[in-house]
């Protein structure tokens, strides 16, 4: 297993944030699923192919639920996965990342309190044993495109 640049693929996944359509009640999230060898395997971005998508949910849909590379993947999110979805009839992304088995999440920046009171991925995550890697030195970087949401 190589170890992984994850300043490298935060940055390819604030570019795929950049890719969503802006939208007043919700947040533009890249996200990229990276194979132990450092390989990409998938990659999704908010509202990529429907308008409720969100980008871990883009790039898991991509797979196999079965892939095996999904049990040794690390998946970078510009966001923090949700806990908790509006879109009730769809699982949150914390969710969706536990059923694949991805032992790893890195992200730039913990969910605020703008549409769900209380975003507690990073906790459940670990609580369930995934490492969670925090990256606030590109946290500005992955809020850029969601400024039109008047974020601290």
């Amino acid at each position: 297993m190589t170890e992984l640049d994850h300043t490298y693929w935060m940055k390819r996944a604030i570019e795929l944030a950049k890719l969503c359509p802006v939208v007043e009640g919700a947040f533009s999230v890249g996200a990229v699923i990276v194979g132990a060898d450092g390989t990409e395997i998938s990659t999704g971005y908010s509202r990529e192919t429907d308008a409720k998508v969100h980008a871990e949910e883009s790039a898991l849909d991509k797979l196999d639920k079965a892939d095996p590379r999904l049990a040794t993947a690390t998946i970078y999110s510009t966001l923090e996965p949700c806990s908790e979805r509006a879109t009730k009839t769809r699982l949150p992304c914390t969710d969706r990342i536990l059923e694949a088995k991805i032992p790893t999440v890195v992200i730039a920046w913990r969910e605020p309190s703008t549409f769900v009171q209380n975003c507690v991925g990073v906790e459940k995550l670990s609580q369930e044993g995934v490492t969670v890697v925090e990256l606030p030195e590109l946290a500005d970087a992955a809020m850029q495109m969601n400024r039109h949401l008047n974020l601290s």
